[in-house]
């Protein structure tokens, strides 16, 4: 089986860190996927870079499993629910070609607030084979999932503006 890796907490960098290692994969010629969940917004830098990458456009996968909007993360629909599992079920299909690197971006908060069990995506980790690593991302991962992974880094907010800032490029 590959390592899995798990980003969670507070802090801001989670998908950041999935994909710098994505990049570094891509620079050794290895096939990477990715699968957002509860993304759909095809302005951000992760998508927008796949028609920029010349001869490594092959190897770089991305597919979005969510609404462009937010999700009510207390209360979320049952298309949010449908196009989580959807993505869920891709991602195992996506285990079969044997990736080098699989990123599953947002599937912690996707379990923690109910669009997929858990005990789904224990599962698909028992199929990961041993060519593939895979990331798992997102805030408020289950306890069960940490166990599972080989690598577990939490991102907390030390210091940050007090007024939100997003900023094209680096924070989408």
């Amino acid at each position: 089986m590959g390592y899995i890796y798990l980003y969670t907490g507070t802090g801001a960098g989670k998908t950041t860190n999935a994909l710098g290692l994505a990049l570094r994969s891509l620079g050794h010629g290895h096939k990477v996927v990715i699968i957002q969940f509860m993304k759909g917004r095809k302005d951000i830098g992760e998508v927008l870079i796949k028609e920029r990458l010349g001869e490594l456009k092959d190897l770089y996968e991305i597919y979005q499993f969510g609404r462009e909007g937010f999700v009510d993360l207390k209360n979320p629909s049952e298309e949010d629910k449908r196009l989580a599992r959807e993505g869920l079920e891709f991602a195992r299909k996506k285990l079969k070609e044997k990736p080098h690197l699989l990123v599953l971006d947002e599937i912690n908060l996707a379990c923690a607030i109910g669009l997929i069990p858990t005990e789904e995506v224990l599962s698909l980790l028992k199929e990961v084979p041993e060519e593939t690593d895979v990331v798992l991302t997102g805030r408020y991962a289950d306890f069960k999932l940490a166990e599972a992974a080989d690598f577990v880094n939490e991102v907390l907010p030390t210091k940050m503006p007090e007024k939100m800032v997003t900023k094209k490029g680096i924070n989408y």
